[in-house]
């Protein structure tokens, strides 16, 4: 297999190192570009202070067991913007949650909001919407009051959809959830970070056995660690981030 590949030229060299001994699972340029901007996470990387960060969710944004919540794709998150922002305090919250609607997660919003602070929020919704039946266009109003609160709070938003599962795809009708969380974002001018489609590229491509009956927990907690490497290379890109200057070496006397 190629190793990781990241959507944007130069991305690549802004987070270094963390980004040389990632797992090995390629993300096409289309599937991460984008043209909405995160200007509070700029804003804040600048002051070279705090960068906060919550990701609020549900079920598919934890992992079990006693390495869990290091080893989710929020804590990887963290690590991986460190290597960006070396002289940043990187703060990532998760207030993520098994089976919980959009509509539970608004009504936690202004309390999150007030408590944490946070500069950045990602979204994950969709799946528990779509399992319980709740009206398309209900999920996209409740979506984009919530989006709508959390800008007028200060506060940057990327929106994730649904992971990706070709055992409940067939079950499951996430289109119409997963079309108005695409019309959300470009209504509201917010990234959508696209999980859904990009766990099917791995699964099509190889890189990971979703079809699997029963997945172990290493191949969770790799699915975690590249999402979040895609999701890293998205934040970086939309609040140009840059990286440390290196140091300039010293002629020997």
């Amino acid at each position: 297999m190629k190793g990781f590949v990241l959507a944007f030229t130069g991305v690549v060299l802004l987070i270094g190192n963390a980004l040389a001994a990632e797992p090995q699972c390629d993300v096409p340029d289309h599937l991460l570009a984008g043209d909405s901007e995160l200007n509070r996470v700029a804003a804040a990387a600048a002051k070279q202070h705090v960068l906060s960060i919550v990701v609020l969710g549900t079920g598919s944004s934890l992992l079990s067991g006693p390495a869990g919540a290091d080893m989710a794709y929020p804590a990887r998150l963290a690590v991986l913007l460190k290597e960006v922002l070396p002289k940043v305090e990187i703060k990532v919250v998760s207030h993520a949650r098994s089976r919980q609607t959009a509509a539970d997660m608004f009504k936690e919003l202004e309390g999150i909001v007030a408590q944490d602070k946070p500069d950045l929020v990602i979204w994950q919704t969709g799946t528990f919407d779509a399992i319980r039946g709740v009206e398309p266009e209900e999920f996209r109003s409740v979506l984009d009051e919530g989006v709508e609160t959390l800008q007028n709070a200060g506060a940057d938003v990327i929106l994730m959809n649904m992971q990706y599962s070709p055992r409940t795809e067939s079950v499951i009708a996430l289109d119409p959830y997963n079309d108005n969380m695409h019309l959300v974002a470009r209504e509201r001018g917010v990234p959508l970070f696209d999980r859904l489609a990009i766990m099917k590229y791995w699964s099509d491509a190889g890189v990971f056995d979703l079809h699997a009956a029963t997945k172990g927990q290493g191949m969770a907690q790799r699915v975690h660690d590249c999402i979040g490497h895609a999701l890293a290379s998205v934040v970086v890109e939309a609040a140009h981030l840059k990286p440390p200057k290196p140091q300039e070496e010293k002629a020997p006397h």
